[in-house]
């Protein structure tokens, strides 16, 4: 159960912590049966008061430099962000070319781009630029992270 929950989460706080599956099983029409392992984690991020949270997955093409970025924000935007990589310069650019918005409030994002640059082995800067209904598209965050774990 979550801790220092806020009220309205209150009716699904049973729904806190990391779930894995022991075995998943997928079926469909025009495909084998498959098994599958997944993991999922609900967290309450509000006691941490962050003005900018996104989860994702990065997908690349294999055999090309082309990456693909699925990514919901705290902030009620979903967005598929697409781009490539460089290898030379360790550098990621990418671009929305999909937007959902649930609940979201005004003004509308209508455009994100990011840049992720590898600066030294373990540190990694990220630049993302907004664009709204009222701004064009502009640097709206900034951060150099440094990478506390391997995979």
């Amino acid at each position: 159960m979550m801790q220092d929950i806020h009220e309205a989460l209150r009716p699904i706080s049973w729904l806190g912590g990391r779930w894995s599956t022991k075995e998943g099983k997928g079926i469909y029409p025009n495909i084998p049966d498959f098994y599958y392992h997944d993991e999922m984690e609900f967290v309450c991020i509000e006691t941490l008061k962050p003005m900018h949270q996104e989860r994702g997955f990065l997908r690349i093409k294999p055999g090309t430099d082309n990456l693909a970025f699925a990514v919901s924000h705290n902030f009620g935007v979903s967005s598929i962000e697409e781009g490539t990589f460089n290898k030379e310069k360790k550098e990621i650019t990418l671009e929305s070319n999909h937007l959902l918005r649930a609940q979201s409030k005004p003004p509308k994002v209508l455009r994100i781009r990011r840049v992720l640059t590898l600066l030294a082995p373990d540190r990694l800067e990220v630049t993302l630029e907004m664009e709204t209904e009222e701004t064009p598209l502009t640097e709206h965050l900034r951060a150099i992270y440094t990478k506390i774990a391997e995979n």
